[in-house]
Order: C-alpha cells, then structure tokens, then sequence
C-alpha cells in the first residue's frame, strides 16, 4: 500500500511539473544571428535555382532550416529596408532614403530596436557590417568620438563601414572611434564639393581598377572612385579586397567571446553591393566575373560563421536567419562586365524587376531560417516580412515591446520558424511608390512621375506607372498582364488597405 502512494505521488508530481512548465521554446534564450546580405537577388543563390555560382553553405542552412518563397524586405533600397528590420517601422513613416555617407543617425536614440529589445532580454548584442544608418547629429568629426551611432540603439559592440563600400569615409568605425587613425593625418570628407588634391576618377582615370559613372567618380582610394570626396587617414583606410576577412574576424571573436552567454549578432555584408572586388581567394572562381565571385565570398563568409557555431558546440542553441536587402542589380555604376558575363544567370530567378523597382523582385528576397533540433526543414509559401522580425523575436525571448514599440511589426514566429505556414494577410512593399499584396494578388499605386533616366540607363524596371497595376501572381509571378481593369472590386479592397496603412 506504502508503495501504491508512493507511485501515486511521483504521478502526480509528474503531472503538475509537466503543467508548470511552459513551452521550451518560448522561454528560451538561443542566439540569434541575422546575416543580411546586399543586393542579393533571388536567383543568386544554388537553393534558389542558381547554377552558375556556388553557395554550398547558404545551401546546407536551405536544406537543413526552412526556406521561403514569399519572403520579403520592406523596401527596395537598402537604407529603408534595415530602418525597419532594425525599428519594426516601415520606412516611409521615417522619411528614409537612401543616405550620403555624412549623413546624421536616421534612428533616433531612444526609439525602441531589435537589438534594444534583446538587450532588456539579457542578450550581448552586437552590429559588425554595414551601417548606413547615419551617425552623428549632422556635423562628423571623424577624428574624434562620433556619436550617436549604432552604440547608442541597443549594440553594445559596433565594428561598422559608416555607409557603403562605394561611399566615403573609406574606413571602418569600433564603437564610434576611426580605428588605426593617425591624429597628424586627419580625416576630412564633403560630399557638397571637391576638397584636398586627391587624385579623382575623372581627373585620373589611368589609377582605377574598376570605370565608374560620374556620380562614382569622386576620390580614388585604393584603385577605386567613390561617391563624395575625403583627404586625409591613410593609414586608418580599408583595403576592398581584404574587407570580408576583416569583418569575419570581428564577428568570430564576438561570437566566441559570448559563447557562454545569449547574444544578438546582426550581420550585414558588403557583399554583393558594388564596388565589387572579392578576395583574391575568390576572383575569378565564377563564370560570372565579379558579382558572381563576391557571391561566393559571401557564402564562405557564411560557412565560416557556421563551421565556428558548430566548433563551439552551440549550433543547436543559435537562430540564424539569413536574407538580403533589396534585390538584385548588375550595372550599379560601376564597370565590372557584371552584365556582359552574365551569362543566363537570372539574379531575380522568375520575378520582375530588381533593386529601386515596384515590381516583385525589388523585394522578395532569398531568406532561410535555421536552428538545428527546433526548426524541422521544409520550404514555406508563407507571405512574411523582416519588419516582423522584431516582434516575433520578441515573443521568442519572452519580452512584451513597450507602447508603441515597433507600430508595424506582427508576431510571426511560428512561420519563421517553420510551425505555421499562416503567412500575414496583407504585405507591404515601398520602392519609388507603394505597393501592397495579399497570398494571390499584388496591387501598385499609380505614380505619375516618370521612370528617372539613370534608372532606364541601367536598364533597370521601375514599375512605375501613371495608371493602377494589378497582377494575378498565383497564375503570373513574372507580372507580366495588368488585370486592373478587370478586376475592380479587387483593386478597391487592396487600395482601400494601402490606404489605411499609409494614413
């Protein structure tokens, strides 16, 4: 009898321990790492119908994670596409554009972040990549300690290239200082008009690697012309070529120096925004000459981090998700052949248009979510956005966003990680003008200013129009008939949605 109550207890003790638990998942803190590629188009990679470049590593998280086919960035520039993964903000409502690289921080502090939000979580965050968020009030001593910046929204550790690789300063920042700045060689930079003597790409044309367009022409650092002209830190600039190798050292070292603690790394490559000059290691490994070349780097750089979790023994307790900007674009100002060695390769696989365009491809983006032993592999049709990402991690880290926190950010983590194929109702997509969709069909706003002429001379698709597109996407991905005429009760409800959502 002594040992019937016996059981009997333990049962019940069972029982009331199994209610007392709440979801593992929910309640754990895994590391998130959030890799976020530059004017990846979805055709680039092997997972995504690629064959003319390799991405071996990117593939290994496909097959092993959740791919998804509907996935989008919020805009098709890459400036307003991190304000709102950063902010769960669409970026309208901030006025972003796309940045000079003096520009003053776009977010300001005291603004609720992802990286804030896991901060208040516990988590060691930190941003090694690309910036081009603006940093400062409006005036940059590069010389001194440059604030506000990354540091001061939520990243404890900042390793950044200001704005793009294209862009001056040519060099990095740690923590809102130059690093390996000679203070008898000061750092000066306008982007209003020429300063210094420095060699430029029209004044010099014989010193570059790489032709550019006049807007690129500007100071030639490393074989390179920029946007914007600078003097000065020589001894503080990068070298193009060695920038990947630089970048990953810093994101290894974070990693295994918060291996015993929950940390945030957010990302952003380089790769594959122009200019684009891959390591040695990689240049000319592809048919496609340097952009498919710098695809290659970028999904070593990826194998690197994931060979360093697996190293670790922390793979199963790590959050990746791995997605681009905006979509592809071949001639971005400079002369690296990208479209004369193309070669048949489609960046935008089936889809439409590109980087600046309203069409699909300006924002469906090739995105993999993987956490070996909590995400079970598949491909998900789910219609999801990375606005999203800041609400649903934090309901994964078990935080509530204060009022007001993240106004367009859903909870959708069960998507992102696979559980639910329940995607949002409508999405969100900004270029040149607005455009909104649900599962089957995608509406575009009329625009009635016309295709600008740098736009046509790239020979890039704007989707602008003076009339409402309406495109059946479930019979027709490559947006290829206008139904709006045919459809008008369609139209009114996807207008009438666009429009609560722009008031």
């Amino acid at each position: 009898m002594e040992q019937k109550n016996k059981s009997l207890i333990l049962l019940l003790l069972a029982a009331l321990f199994t209610v007392a638990v709440p979801d593992a998942t929910a309640q754990s803190q895994p590391n998130i790492i959030i890799l976020y590629a530059d004017d990846l188009g979805y055709g680039d990679l092997g997972c995504y119908g690629a064959s003319a470049v390799k991405t071996p590593n990117i593939d290994r998280l496909a097959i092993n994670g959740v791919r998804f086919t509907d996935a989008h960035c919020t805009a098709a520039t890459c400036t307003p596409s991190r304000v709102s993964l950063l902010t769960g903000t669409y970026a309208f409502r901030k006025k972003a554009a796309i940045l000079p690289g003096d520009a003053p921080l776009l977010i300001p502090p005291g603004t609720p972040t992802l990286p804030h939000m896991l901060q208040q979580a516990g988590y060691a965050t930190a941003v090694i990549g690309k910036w081009h968020l603006g940093l400062g009030n409006g005036v940059i001593n590069w010389n001194d300690a440059i604030a506000p910046g990354p540091n001061e929204l939520g990243f404890d550790y900042s390793f950044i290239i200001p704005a793009t690789t294209d862009r001056v300063p040519t060099v990095f920042v740690e923590n809102g200082r130059v690093p390996n700045l000679d203070p008898t060689d000061p750092i000066a930079v306008s982007y209003a008009a020429k300063i210094g003597n420095e060699p430029t790409g029209l004044s010099d044309p014989q010193l570059l690697k790489q032709r550019a367009d006049t807007q690129h022409s500007n100071t030639i650092v490393n074989g390179i012309s920029r946007i914007g002209f600078m003097t000065g830190g020589k001894r503080a600039r990068w070298i193009d070529e060695d920038i990947p190798l630089v970048l990953n050292k810093k994101a290894k070292d974070f990693i295994t120096g918060h291996k015993n603690q929950p940390f945030f790394l957010y990302y952003p490559f380089p790769n594959i925004h122009v200019p684009r000059t891959p390591n040695r290691k990689f240049a000319g490994t592809t048919a496609l000459g340097a952009r498919g070349d710098v695809i290659a780097e970028m999904d070593w750089l990826v194998g690197e981090i994931t060979q360093l979790l697996d190293s670790l023994g922390i793979t199963k307790n790590t959050l990746i998700i791995f997605s681009s900007d905006n979509g592809p674009v071949l001639d971005d100002g400079y002369e690296d052949f990208a479209v004369k060695l193309n070669n048949g390769h489609q960046p935008a696989g089936i889809f439409r248009g590109g980087k600046y365009s309203a069409f699909e491809a300006g924002t469906r983006m090739p995105t993999i979510t993987y956490w070996p032993g909590t995400i079970r592999p598949g491909v998900s049709a789910a219609l999801c956005s990375q606005v999203d990402l800041m609400a649903s991690l934090a309901a994964l880290t078990g935080q509530q966003l204060p009022a007001g926190a993240g106004p367009d950010s859903q909870n959708a983590l069960d998507v992102w990680l696979g559980r639910s194929m329940e995607g949002r109702k409508y999405l969100f997509e900004e270029s040149y003008t607005f455009a909104l969709r649900n599962a089957r069909w995608k509406y575009i706003a009329p625009q009635h200013t016309p295709t600008p002429d740098w736009m046509k001379n790239k020979k890039i698709e704007s989707g602008l129009a003076p009339v409402e597109q309406l495109y059946d996407l479930q019979h027709d991905p490559g947006e290829s008939r206008n139904l709006a005429s045919q459809h008008p009760e369609i139209i009114k409800t996807l207008k009438a949605e666009l429009k609560k959502l722009t008031l």
